[in-house]
């Protein structure tokens, strides 16, 4: 069993955003089907194709950070605050499990570097679309849908 769709965004998404400058509603509606979809709301955050909530791989992880938050100071400091202070330098993906803000922070920069046009918070077809775009390229539509459905239910939670 995984966190609790409801307690995961009030707790650890919607802060997290808060805390980047980037909370939306849809920002948030899709990172919380991105980890209903990878890891069950974090029912299985050991995953050999990643780690944690949203199965990022080391090699996003740090592509991440090289091509993208390196070349932007401040927003580097802000996400490295989100990080353990010791345990970042010797094993920074494990915080991708461990650290569930700094996962979520990740996981959003891995949207926003896209940039792609975000769709309505409701619009549970064109998130889908977005997370095969952003998580799972090989990914069907249908199974963040199914994801969701199992465990999140109804959009209203989300919000």
């Amino acid at each position: 069993m995984g966190i609790a769709a409801c307690q995961l965004s009030e707790h650890v998404i919607r802060p997290t955003l808060v805390y980047l400058d980037r909370h939306c509603a849809t920002a948030e509606a899709l990172l919380l089907g991105a980890a209903a979809c990878q890891s069950a709301l974090g029912a299985a955050l050991d995953d050999p194709l990643g780690h944690g909530l949203y199965r990022i791989s080391d090699a996003r992880h740090q592509q991440l950070w090289d091509e993208h938050l390196a070349h932007d100071p401040d927003l580097a400091s802000r996400v490295r605050g989100l990080a353990s202070q010791h345990a970042f330098l010797g094993a920074p993906h494990l915080e991708l499990t461990v650290n569930l803000r700094y996962a979520t922070a990740i996981a959003w920069f891995m949207v926003e570097t896209t940039q792609l046009p975000l769709p309505a918070s409701d619009d549970l077809g064109s998130l889908a679309t977005l997370w095969c775009r952003v998580f799972s390229p090989k990914g069907r539509p249908e199974e963040f849908i199914e994801a969701w459905k199992r465990c999140i239910g109804h959009l209203e939670k989300a919000a």
